[in-house]
């Protein structure tokens, strides 16, 4: 199929750049190493803190380690868009027989392809630390899944801003703005229940708690599958959602030239 064939290409695309650059390799499948080190040194003593349900701060961590990577990752989505558009390579695309959707979602893919990668070095580390999957394959399946739906979420976004915005600085200062908060206002690395109270209720309507709930849930000895399952519709809506804004945006580029 045509939309099928355009999307693989434009895939293809970003993973031959991505190769092309080593540096970038390194540090892209290094750096959720060094936050499942750094993170899970500096705060395993929260194990020992009156209230702190479940086991070794490893087992809750590296969940909470996959998401952020995953939210971190796919921000940056857009500058390659900022690229094309600034070399000219876009509008050339725009002149080409090319399905218009695969540009995005060629981008998206590429964006989940490198999240997955970066989750399952994330799980392999994790499990060399101690870390503990307690449904085994199932429960690491549904953490790859939450991370590609949260992830292809975050990369439709960034897409959106940048065919909105054309400039690097906006999406930069976007991606800044929104990562922490929406991190430290989840449940990634501390209990809820050991947080303000307003913290636990705007974790409720953040898609980075989502995803963490659900990773969490899988990888749980008494998975509450109901739960899981809920907040999987929910990051599958955020997805379609998500999708549909960075197309409108496209077609508002392609309108304002």
């Amino acid at each position: 199929m045509r939309p099928v064939r355009h999307t693989w290409n434009i895939t293809l695309r970003y993973l031959r750049a991505f190769i092309r650059q080593p540096a970038w390799v390194a540090i892209t499948l290094v750096q959720p190493v060094i936050w499942l080190l750094l993170f899970g040194a500096l705060f395993k003593s929260v194990v020992d803190i009156p209230g702190f349900k479940g086991g070794s701060y490893i087992d809750y961590l590296a969940p909470g380690v996959v998401v952020m990577t995953a939210i971190s990752s796919a921000g940056w989505n857009g500058m390659a868009f900022i690229d094309d558009m600034e070399r000219g390579v876009m509008n050339r695309f725009l002149v080409a027989p090319v399905w218009r959707p695969a540009l995005n979602l060629g981008s998206m893919a590429y964006g989940v392809f490198t999240i997955a990668v970066q989750s399952l070095i994330i799980v392999g580390l994790a499990y060399l630390l101690g870390a503990h999957f307690e449904n085994g394959i199932v429960g690491i399946a549904v953490l790859l899944l939450v991370a590609c739906l949260l992830g292809g979420s975050f990369a439709a976004l960034s897409n959106a801003l940048s065919l909105v915005a054309r400039q690097r600085e906006t999406l930069i200062g976007a991606v800044t703005f929104v990562l922490l908060p929406l991190t430290f206002l989840s449940g990634a690395f501390m209990q809820l229940s050991l947080a303000p109270s307003w913290i636990a209720d705007a974790a409720r309507f953040n898609p980075v708690n989502w995803s963490v709930v659900a990773a969490r849930g899988a990888g749980a000895r008494d998975a509450d599958w109901s739960l899981v399952g809920t907040r999987l519709g929910m990051l599958t809506v955020l997805l379609v959602v998500s999708t549909m804004l960075a197309t409108r945006a496209f077609r508002a580029y392609q309108h304002s030239l």
